[in-house]
């Protein structure tokens, strides 16, 4: 009877109970070269160059050169697509028509963060400042006093692009958003936390050494010209065409004493993205075409020429399965209605400190594998991609089968709040998509902790999907 009741009950067991001595130096060796990644990897930019050059590494071709050389393309055959740098899918082509439908990874590559404004440079009370504008959701006083670093490209008029990163190097400054002393913020903690700090009180402190001419106006700010000239030769007028991302400054880290966590920035959602990419580079001849896709602007909408819903994706597919000599408007259509899709995004982890925005049977938890969430939106579903039954019934018999570990969560209480995913996009092709990923603490904040373990079990249950779907 004993047995038959633990046949009956799922087991949503610690995933680090199955790893041996023996095993869990496959466990942490994926994790150190996540945390490289992220550490070096802080804007979509940056992602998108490295995935570029490891799929080289690994064989991949650039569709534009496979077009423009007239190659023709077969299976197991491995070819990427880049957009405008911020975006990137990649393809391992299958063995069956392209009709039947694809595998397909998706995940997204920005994270919030605060953005510089397009005139962010100015001068008050002899320091130099840079404004910004906050990107995604945050709560912005988790930005202030904390180490700061400036990533990004400035674009001259001649279309040269200078790639800047200040901040992250020992030997390199870092930056701040200063916050107002406990002595004299009486009126400021009578303030909600979303007051406290507002938008247009996030300024950068970058300077306070005055130039010595008594013709200059803003003695500190051109100061920061000066040297801002002189390292990068750019002008005043060269921040309009520039993307330069504020994040926070510093390595990705250990965490807790037994070092079996992560903490670092941006992990929703390039913990899911490096997962995808390094699931997708163990395929070698699958049956359908494996797909991975890594997006821009899911943060704020998934919108723009770099976000889910523009074309690229779809325009892309068209481009292989013509060099492929497998494309009509009809297959196309038909091969992404037939496809089946995990949308790889990261869910909220149980937090023992505010246990009251969860619902303990139907939360995700730190080191229990993968997590599965049927539905995301907010309050009655809205917005949300609801994935079918059948489809999960699928993705069980998958994870099983590898012996993944797994588990189902939502974002929270009913009616507590909500979130959201690029799954639905996808799903408007007709295709089965479910969100799958890693769940972490301090979502969104500067620092987020994820669990070494969950990364690894996520990485075998893209793999899995991969080769079973």
């Amino acid at each position: 009877m004993a047995d038959k009741k633990n046949n009956l009950e799922k087991n949503y067991d610690y995933a680090w109970k199955k790893y041996s001595e023996k095993d869990l130096p496959k466990v942490f060796e994926l994790a150190d070269r996540y945390k490289k990644f992220i550490s070096d990897c802080k804007t979509e930019r940056e992602c998108v160059t490295e995935f570029i050059e490891l799929a080289k590494k690994a064989g991949y071709l650039d569709i534009n050169e496979v077009i423009s050389e007239g190659k023709k393309l077969n299976p197991g055959d491995k070819v990427y697509a880049n957009n405008r740098g911020k975006n990137l899918a990649l393809y391992v082509i299958g063995k069956d028509p392209f009709e039947k439908g694809l595998k397909i990874l998706g995940a997204h590559i920005d994270s919030p963060r605060m953005d510089l404004k397009q005139n962010p440079l100015y001068e008050d009370t002899d320091l130099a400042m840079l404004e910004t504008h906050y990107y995604g959701g945050i709560k912005k006083y988790q930005w202030v006093t904390i180490p700061l670093a400036i990533h990004g490209v400035i674009v001259k008029k001649s279309a040269e692009i200078i790639n800047v990163v200040i901040g992250e190097d020992e030997s390199d400054p870092v930056f701040g958003v200063s916050d107002l002393l406990i002595h004299l913020s009486q009126d400021q903690l009578k303030k909600s936390l979303a007051t406290g700090i507002e938008g247009e009180d996030l300024n950068i402190l970058v300077g306070s050494i005055p130039v010595d001419d008594k013709d200059v106006k803003s003695k500190v700010k051109y100061n920061i010209l000066k040297i801002l000239n002189e390292k990068y030769n750019i002008s005043e007028e060269d921040f309009v065409s520039a993307e330069l991302e504020v994040v926070p400054a510093g390595n990705a880290r250990d965490y807790g004493f037994d070092k079996s966590m992560v903490m670092g920035y941006g992990q929703d959602d390039r913990i899911c993205a490096y997962t995808s990419f390094d699931a997708m580079l163990d395929i070698k001849e699958p049956d359908k075409t494996c797909v991975t896709i890594l997006v821009d602007k899911e943060e704020i909408g998934s919108v723009g020429a770099t976000g889910m819903h523009s074309k690229f994706f779809e325009n892309a597919t068209a481009e292989v399965m013509e060099c492929a000599g497998d494309y009509s408007d009809i297959k196309l259509k038909r091969a992404l209605a037939n496809s089946k899709m995990l949308s790889s995004d990261v869910s909220a982890a149980f937090d023992p400190n505010f246990p009251s925005v969860m619902e303990k049977k139907n939360t995700a938890y730190l080191g229990k594998g993968v997590v599965f969430n049927k539905y995301t939106g907010a309050r009655g579903k809205s917005g949300c991609n609801d994935a079918r039954a059948e489809y999960l019934a699928e993705i069980r018999t998958m994870m099983d089968k590898h012996n993944v570990s797994w588990q189902t969560s939502e974002l929270g209480k009913v009616d507590q709040g909500g979130g959201g995913t690029i799954a639905y996009i996808l799903a408007q092709y007709g295709m089965d998509v479910i969100d799958s990923g890693v769940a972490l603490l301090n979502m969104h904040a500067p620092w987020e902790i994820s669990s070494k373990v969950d990364i690894y079990e996520t990485k075998n249950a893209y793999a899995a999907f991969l080769l079973e779907a």
